[in-house]
């Protein structure tokens, strides 16, 4: 989770390019001695995040996965730059939202189908 796959260009010191949509990244340590490509700037509520996706920042400046359920709710978090990437398919963050999702787009489909003509009330006389 969070590891760099390809090599992205370098823009700064601590930031990079995305590959995919060439906007900056912070490339920030991780306790594990990996790195993870983490949204510039932006830190939301914990709880609006799902746990595997919550990286918070320590004291020394590396960021670990904030597990917590529920996390307190004063509880900032930074994201990884993939789900906020638009050149990159949004992970299943929920898969029974993602199965409701689905259900519904075909719910929705079939209300805006036309119903097939119904046959008439009387046959003609074809005689």
């Amino acid at each position: 989770m969070g590891a760099v796959e390809e090599e992205p260009r370098r823009l700064q010191v601590g930031q990079l390019a995305c590959p995919r949509c060439r906007l900056p990244q912070d490339r920030v340590a991780t306790l594990e001695q990996d790195w993870v490509l983490l949204e510039p700037g932006l830190e939301v509520p914990a709880h609006l995040v799902p746990a595997q996706h919550r990286w918070i920042t320590l004291s020394d400046g590396r960021v670990t996965v904030y597990g917590v359920c529920p996390p307190d709710g004063s509880q900032r978090c930074r994201i990884e730059h993939r789900l906020a990437c638009s050149k990159q398919p949004l992970p299943d963050l929920w898969p029974w939202l993602t199965v409701l999702r689905a259900e519904n787009a075909r719910a929705a489909q079939r209300r805006t189908v036309p119903e097939p003509p119904r046959p008439p009330q009387a046959w003609p006389d074809a005689g």
